[in-house]
């Protein structure tokens, strides 16, 4: 994939901040579950009820049209990652529920922010042909992020209590952050966006795609790792060796992902992340084999990369000047059902831990026949 000069700028300024992202999201994400269970002495459903106040900022996301009005977008992008690096940092010196709730909350305003104004700027500076590419490619990239970020874990572990590798990574990340704010990657010949939100009606498969990807999505970042650390008992090193073999698998299998975009249409790839996702969700509720459970979070994490197509799809459908607001929309759609899934997730849990993945395997069947609604590429072009 060629990129011409004037789009090379911001590809390297999304590239930088994505690695920088993924370092400091995948540390806060290996360490967690066993920071919550260990030094904080958490249950299931006080997980479940901090990852819902993880993504209260989500939720929020629409609130970043306004911030626009006053903070360039690739500013915000920057901002975002050096708050997102100052939560992490925190997390190690609060070790209650109320401090772990707060540090959390930080460092999801900077993720989730980032992540709106990142797909914002990919979809507003690269054509429908490369977007998919794009995307792909800085998958693959934080892929190999968070590869690098899984081993720094482990070796930092061998060394450090919890706090000191939450304030080691955090600082780094922020850090970047710092440095891409001085950045100016921008250039002027793309649309102008619109400073207000944007509802349309022709959106509405969109809105309805990216609300079920936002309940799946939950399911598998709390309730299949917190799968593995509760009921399978794994340790620290082995969620991190874990990530590293999802993103060895993710960095080889990123860019594939893009190019099968392009050349088969979002339809059918959407179909096979569903798909995928049902028989998935119930061999998690059924299996009481550490391999199997292994194996499936591996293909779990595969699939979770498909959903790049929602996005590709969305652009080729809407007005590019709608981009920039829409994106901040769909984050907050995507995180309705994020606010209460994870605590009510957790109180479930607690009456049988099956029940959260059975309401995932009917989430993916919803999924796949919503999916069927969604043109082909060539439809959507035309």
């Amino acid at each position: 994939m060629k990129l011409a000069e004037n789009q090379q700028p911001m590809y390297r300024f999304l590239a930088v901040l994505t690695a920088a992202s993924t370092v400091g999201f995948q540390a806060y994400s290996i360490l967690f579950n066993n920071y919550a269970v260990e030094v904080v002495k958490l249950e299931a459903n006080g997980v479940g009820l901090i990852q819902s106040i993880r993504e209260i900022p989500g939720f929020l996301a629409l609130l970043a049209v306004f911030v626009m009005l006053v903070i360039k977008e690739h500013r915000l992008a920057a901002m975002s990652v050096a708050l997102l690096g100052l939560g992490t940092a925190m997390t190690g010196f609060l070790p209650s529920f109320t401090g772990l709730a707060f540090s959390t909350l930080i460092m999801s305003f900077g993720l989730h922010y980032f992540e709106t104004s990142n797909q914002s700027l990919t979809l507003q500076y690269f054509s429908k042909g490369s977007a998919p590419l794009v995307l792909g490619r800085l998958r693959s990239l934080a892929a190999v992020s968070s590869i690098a970020s899984g081993f720094f874990i482990w070796l930092l572990g061998h060394v450090f209590e919890f706090k000191a590798v939450f304030f080691i990574v955090g600082m780094l990340v922020s850090s970047v952050g710092v440095w891409a704010f001085r950045q100016e990657p921008t250039h002027a010949d793309i649309p102008a966006q619109k400073p207000r939100m944007v509802l349309k009606k022709k959106y509405l498969l969109f809105y309805v795609l990216t609300f079920l990807s936002g309940a799946r999505r939950q399911i598998f970042i709390v309730f299949s790792m917190f799968l593995l650390v509760k009921h399978f008992h794994f340790s620290v090193h082995e969620m991190a060796g874990l990530f590293i073999v999802n993103n060895v698998i993710a960095y080889l299998m990123n860019p594939i992902i893009g190019r099968a975009i392009v050349r088969f249409g979002e339809r059918k790839i959407s179909s096979i992340e569903y798909l995928g996702v049902v028989i998935i969700f119930l061999i998690y509720a059924f299996t009481t084999s550490k391999l199997l459970v292994t194996l499936m979070y591996i293909a779990d994490s595969l699939l979770f990369n498909f959903s790049v197509a929602i996005r590709t799809y969305f652009q080729k459908i809407s007005d590019p000047a709608d981009i920039s607001s829409s994106m901040a929309v769909g984050f907050t759609i995507n995180h309705v059902a994020a606010v209460f899934l994870p605590a009510l997730g957790g109180l479930l849990w607690m009456i049988d831990y099956r029940i959260p993945f059975l309401i995932g395997a009917a989430l993916g069947v919803v999924s796949l026949v919503t999916a069927q609604r969604m043109v082909s590429s060539t439809e959507a072009e035309s």
